[in-house]
């Protein structure tokens, strides 16, 4: 399924992006997709980029929470917190991105599943 919404992304590219501007709402959705799958791997090689990452993986191992469903927890605090001083529509965007970003961690990685050791 990753591999096709990245080919469907690569077809759409060139059709909504312009070099001279980006619109945010596919560089929201594409960005946090790349960047989603790129925490996949990472996670399924037993690593992170730190911070909430940490927080997540430790939940999944010793809660049996979903990795995804936790990262999205804390990514929404502080979106909501980030509506206090930026603008409703960029805090919106930037809410959709988390989701995608956590949609992919929370349907594809599973304790144990495709770990690299």
């Amino acid at each position: 399924m990753l591999v096709r919404t990245m080919s469907g992304i690569s077809l759409l590219h060139p059709r909504v992006m312009d070099v001279g501007r980006i619109d945010p709402l596919y560089a929201a959705l594409a960005g946090n997709l790349a960047v989603g799958v790129g925490l996949l791997i990472l996670f399924r090689h037993d690593a992170s980029l730190g911070g909430f990452n940490v927080v997540a993986l430790v939940c999944q191992e010793r809660l049996g929470w979903r990795a995804g469903h936790v990262q999205l927890a804390l990514d929404g605090t502080v979106i909501l917190l980030g509506a206090l001083v930026v603008p409703v529509q960029t805090v919106a965007v930037s809410a959709l991105g988390a989701v995608v970003l956590n949609l992919v961690i929370a349907q594809n990685h599973r304790p144990g599943r495709y770990v690299a050791r």
